[in-house]
């Protein structure tokens, strides 16, 4: 391996290192600039051969890439490989593999990643949000078609916060000199509207279960008595249910991930692994869920895969989470009751506490939120519903009423 020195300026100079033949037998030349702070032509000299050296040994450990033709695909690869593989969860990872291969490296990919500016960008969140830029479908007239208009603001916010986060990498590695989200603003995000069911309509809920299957009224129950995430309730084993003090230990979550399957994760965050009481009423139904699953595992016998979970496919294994998504939807259509999604149960569990007077902490806790203001900011309209009621108390109480 040889290494040459050329003065390009003032105190700049380019390093030139060969580094063997690539497959078709053309010689490999890694090039770098450097800018030397020393300010004798001796001592900046000494100073590039340092450069050079360390440039060689790089090279030689396989640990040098070159930013001046890195195009965002190269820096994107590395940028997986290197960090997102061994950081990210499996379905982080998934969905951002998903955004990187259908619209950022088609757009962007083919532009040296040192050059993107931030109008690169602009130019494309404004395709995404063009008609015609989805991909995924619906059914019309029992045709699946492609649903029209752009994507959602929302969408469109995923794809810069993953760029930025992209790009930021590039930073700290040296590839770029800023980050070009940074410039950039991403689409307004219309704030929603918490979906949840207020006392009457949980009512109606609880009723509408009476005759359902009996796994379906349990999973129904337990999210609404504890807030839990979906992927949690899907992850709970037998052995999470403490069926003497009524608690149920959350502490993993499942998930289904295209091309990898079910897996069990730990859940969202640390504080999100956590113990929960359970009315004893609902302790009794997980018993009779039980015991119904106990048979059916007797019944099918060595059909039955041993899962220990407490909601399964009808061979005991692992229930996809968008099956539970889909039993609900079905659920709440059949009984004519308000639109809700099944993570809709959460937020009731939630505004219900808090409309009962539970303080903020008690419910953070029970839904597993990192951060207390998390749930303030996510119920703010709830808890400013509940200090006016306390509020009307107290003035009551001053009045003698």
């Amino acid at each position: 391996m040889s290494g040459s020195i050329e003065r390009r300026g003032k105190d700049t100079f380019r390093l030139t290192v060969s580094g063997g033949f690539d497959s078709e037998g053309n010689r490999i030349r890694h090039r770098k600039n450097i800018k030397v702070t020393a300010k004798s032509e001796k001592a900046q000299l000494k100073e590039a051969q340092k450069a050079l050296a360390e440039l060689e040994l790089e090279i030689e450990k396989g640990e040098y890439f070159s930013s001046d033709k890195m195009t965002l695909k190269d820096f994107t690869d590395k940028w997986l490989s290197e960090y997102a593989e061994k950081e990210l969860a499996p379905k982080t990872l998934h969905r951002y593999k998903e955004m990187i291969d259908s619209r950022i490296i088609p757009a962007l990919g083919h532009y040296p990643v040192n050059e993107i500016r931030p109008m690169h960008l602009v130019k494309l969140y404004n395709q995404l949000a063009a008609a015609g830029s989805r991909k995924d479908k619906i059914k019309v007239d029992g045709k699946l078609q492609v649903k029209p208009g752009g994507l959602s603001p929302q969408t469109i916010r995923h794809h810069h916060r993953l760029l930025s986060t992209i790009f930021n990498t590039a930073v700290q590695w040296q590839v770029m000199r800023d980050n070009p989200a940074a410039r950039v603003r991403p689409p307004k995000v219309p704030k929603a509207d918490i979906k949840a069911y207020d006392e009457d309509q949980t009512a109606a809920l609880l009723a509408a279960l009476g005759n359902e299957e009996l796994d379906f009224k349990v999973a129904v129950m337990i999210a609404l008595a504890t807030g839990c995430r979906r992927g949690e309730l899907l992850a709970l084993e037998w052995e999470d249910i403490d069926f003497e003090n009524n608690f149920i230990r959350i502490d993993q979550a499942a998930q289904y991930i295209p091309g990898q399957g079910h897996i069990i994760k730990d859940p969202k965050n640390e504080s999100s692994k956590r113990t929960v009481p359970v009315p004893a009423s609902i302790i009794q139904l997980i018993k009779k869920h039980k015991t119904e699953q106990a048979e059916k595992r007797l019944q099918l016998g060595s059909k039955w895969q041993d899962s220990d979970r407490l909601f399964t496919t009808w061979d005991g294994g692992p229930m996809f989470p968008d099956t539970l998504s889909k039993l609900f939807r079905e659920f709440i259509e059949k009984h004519n009751l308000p639109k809700l999604t099944f993570h809709g149960l959460r937020h009731t569990a939630a505004t219900l506490l808090i409309g009962k007077g539970v303080q903020d902490l008690t419910v953070s806790a029970l839904l597993g939120h990192s951060d207390p203001g998390t749930t303030k900011r996510i119920y703010a309209k709830s808890l400013k519903s509940a200090e006016r009621a306390a509020s009307d108390m107290m003035e009551s109480i001053i009045n003698g009423d």
